[in-house]
């Protein structure tokens, strides 16, 4: 019995010294807990017990306890009973963290969608998949490729999509996840947000050279950002990206009401394009810009399905917001893999989508020229193999990337498009072995 209380006491002991140098983070640790499990549950309709034993099974989130309710579609986490968060779902907005100023969706309006049964097969349409064998294929070394890819439990990953002229040349998927399951690209959304303003500039409504228009800038230095600047990550305003401790980023994704402040409210640390610093809260700042273009709300909620989303068939794309009903284009985009890799087939095709244009194909060169500062690794929201990172592929790769290892790989030479969705962050090295087994499969 007394070892037993020894025992017991020691366990509290080491309890309180973790709650002690943690409670800053734990309403960041409840509140990535409870927002996780309510979307994975209620957009990707997945089971709330594989989604807290594996998807929360990281540093500091696995100290969270959380639990769903069908009742009123939320989900309720906290750190041994403290700091309690809850996250709610809305139809067609997806789940957001509510806060001392909002306990649910404080507006009405939700995105007017087009979802278009039709007959065409992959990518153009959602009726299966042709079934053409290409001459040029080696499909037993591709078949190795893909088992390699999952052969190491330690690399967690879900889902892996190749696609070689247009067509689906191999596929594989984990137990609890198939061609349906919507993925959440964190910052690969980020790339989706930029390609509206692609759009926008194809239309004429906008030109990214022109200065930013946020009014809290035009007395300051800050009144030379252009949304070029912004775009390409090169602003010289002051960001954190760090998920790791209490920093802009955290601050911004598990606390704000508005999103779209974070970014904006920074001071310059130096004159835009004199640094290059990666931040998601440039890209909620660009979202919030975006807003101002359109008179209404709900026209800004309508138009990234109506004029890219839904019009290239990627239906199962679900754009979340924020609790001001802003786009969280810095993290929070769903797709399944196939309509991961319709986005990149958009961009393989040079905007091009069956012969509508969506953009123009002077924006591809626009995002894929490196951003100064970036060595070579950076475009305009979106990734570069410039400088040949990935030693073995072609310096003409260009990528949609997330954290925990999402990607979108758009290698235009080679006429194709891997898309590789999972639960931990790949080296270079190791996305370099997989891009080259798949390669050398193809002729």
């Amino acid at each position: 019995m007394k070892k037993l209380k020894w025992v017991l006491g020691i366990v509290l002991i080491a309890l309180v010294v973790v709650a002690y140098f943690n409670y800053p983070k734990l309403n960041l640790i409840s509140g990535y807990a409870s927002k996780n499990l309510a979307s994975n549950v209620f957009i990707a309709h997945r089971n709330p017990v594989d989604v807290n034993l594996y998807d929360h099974d990281m540093s500091l989130i696995n100290l969270a306890q959380s639990k769903v309710s069908q009742k009123d579609k939320s989900a309720t986490a906290s750190v041994y009973g403290l700091m309690q968060r809850k996250a709610v779902y809305k139809h067609g907005l997806g789940a957001v963290l509510t806060n001392d100023e909002y306990t649910q969706h404080n507006f009405f309006e939700t995105p007017h969608r087009t979802i278009v049964t039709d007959t065409l097969p992959f990518p153009y349409g959602n009726n299966g998949v042709n079934d053409t064998i290409l001459e040029n294929v080696d499909y037993a070394k591709l078949e190795v490729a893909l088992t390699n890819a999952f052969k190491n439990p330690e690399e967690r990953t879900r889902t892996l999509l190749v696609v070689h002229k247009n067509q689906i040349i191999g596929e594989r998927y984990i137990r609890g996840f198939s061609k349906d399951t919507p993925i959440l690209g964190w910052s690969m959304t980020k790339s989706v947000l930029a390609t509206l303003y692609g759009i926008l500039e194809y239309q004429g409504k906008i030109n990214v050279n022109t200065t930013a228009p946020v009014q809290e800038w035009q007395n300051d230095d800050r009144k030379n950002i252009t949304i070029n600047h912004l775009l390409r990550m090169q602003s010289g305003l002051a960001w954190d990206e760090d998920y790791f401790k209490i920093s802009d980023v955290t601050r911004m994704l598990f606390l704000a009401s508005d999103m779209t402040k974070a970014q904006k409210e920074n001071k310059l640390v130096a004159q835009p394009t004199e640094i290059w610093n990666y931040s998601s809260g440039t890209t909620n700042l660009l979202s919030g810009i975006l807003r101002g273009q359109f008179k209404s709300h709900q026209a800004y909620l309508d138009f990234p399905y109506a004029e890219l989303i839904d019009k290239i068939g990627m239906h199962s794309m679900l754009l979340e917001t924020d609790l001001e009903g802003n786009y969280v284009g810095s993290s929070y985009g769903w797709a399944t893999t196939r309509d991961w890799a319709k986005f990149g087939l958009l961009y393989l095709n040079k905007g091009d989508w069956n012969g509508r244009r969506i953009f123009s194909e002077s924006w591809v060169d626009y995002i894929t020229t490196p951003t100064q500062g970036s060595n070579g690794t950076y475009g305009a929201h979106f990734w570069l193999n410039a400088e040949g990172k990935y030693a073995d592929i072609p310096r003409d790769l260009f990528s949609v990337n997330g954290f925990q290892g999402q990607r979108v790989f758009i290698i235009p030479s080679k006429d194709l498009i891997v898309v590789r969705t999972g639960l931990e962050e790949q080296t270079d090295e190791q996305f370099n072995t997989l891009l080259s087994e798949i390669l050398q499969s193809i002729n």
